[in-house]
Formats: C-alpha cells, structure tokens, sequence
C-alpha cells in the first residue's frame, strides 16, 4: 500500500500532496481534457520534458500490466512478452482499469499505481524514457500534466510497493 488511508481512487490532489511527502519535486500544468498525445501536443508546448504514453494490457495468463513509453512511439504488443516475461499481451477492458488503477480511459498514468493497493500490476518503463532528464504524465486526471525525474518516479513507485522493469520497449520489433 501507498501509505494513504483513503478509499480508492486517490484524488489528483491527493497525489501531488504525496509526491510532496516524498520530497519530489513536480510541476502541474492544467490544460483541457485531453484523451490521446495527438490531442495533448498542442498543450505541450511550453512544458519541458518528454511526453509519455501508457498501456494498459492483460496478458493471456490474466496477469495486468501497465507499459510506459515515449508518447509517439510504437510499442509491437506481440514481441514484448518475451522481453517482459509474460504471455500474449491485449488491452484490458476499462472497467478492470478502474478496479485497479482506480482510472479511465484518456487518464491513464504510471501515478495510478497509488491506487493498486493489492499489487496486481506490473509496471514496465521504457529505457529511452528512463533515461531524460524530466518526464510527463497525467495526475490522476487528463486535465493537467505532471512534470517529474525518472528518478523521482522510481522513488514514488518504492514508496507505492511496485518495482518496475526498465527495458527498451520501443526497440522491440
């Protein structure tokens, strides 16, 4: 557990005052809703760092993963198992999203592991993104953007109990 007593979902306040506990330094842009990087760019102008994308996949074993990656990558769902460790990965349904994630569609964040207070996911960072010197996500919600070290998430996801695997997802053909 993320040490937060509360219910699930975790509010985006909520999440920017426990970043805050952490010592991590952010900075929260708000802009209109936004359901794809497409929709997001032009509100990415004037916010430094690389802009990320996330899957939220099941694997034909039933194991859920959240995969993260630059946001106009590709990502090949059918060469990644064997890099991950899983089997056949496909999208998961939205309402499995929210039961976990505690999320929907469009808002979708390496930060939602606050909510998955059962360790149910298995979060997979891509290298190349790993290795910036800021990164992008959405808090919680698709109307703002967090601004973050790599260091600094893989300090929050310690803190939330999930150790991530770091590879080249968007190398893989």
């Amino acid at each position: 557990m993320c040490d937060l007593q509360n219910e699930m979902p975790t509010l985006p306040r909520q999440l920017l005052d426990f970043l805050t506990q952490l010592g991590i330094k952010y900075e929260n842009t708000s802009h209109p809703a936004v359901f794809t990087a497409d929709e997001a760019e032009k509100y990415w102008k004037n916010i430094e760092g690389m802009h990320c994308k996330n899957l939220f996949c099941k694997d034909a074993a039933g194991v859920l993963w959240l995969i993260v990656v630059p946001a106009f990558k590709r990502v090949n769902l059918k060469a990644l198992p064997a890099l991950i460790g899983s089997k056949r990965l496909s999208f998961a349904k939205e309402d499995l999203l929210f039961e976990t994630l505690g999320v929907h569609g469009g808002s979708v964040t390496p930060f939602s592991i606050i909510n998955d207070k059962e360790n149910r996911v298995n979060v997979v960072l891509d290298r190349e993104m790993m290795d910036q010197d800021k990164i992008n996500f959405h808090p919680l919600t698709n109307t703002a953007t967090t601004t973050i070290t790599p260091a600094d998430l893989l300090h929050f996801m310690q803190a939330c109990h999930h150790t991530p695997k770091i590879v080249p997802v968007c190398s893989v053909e």
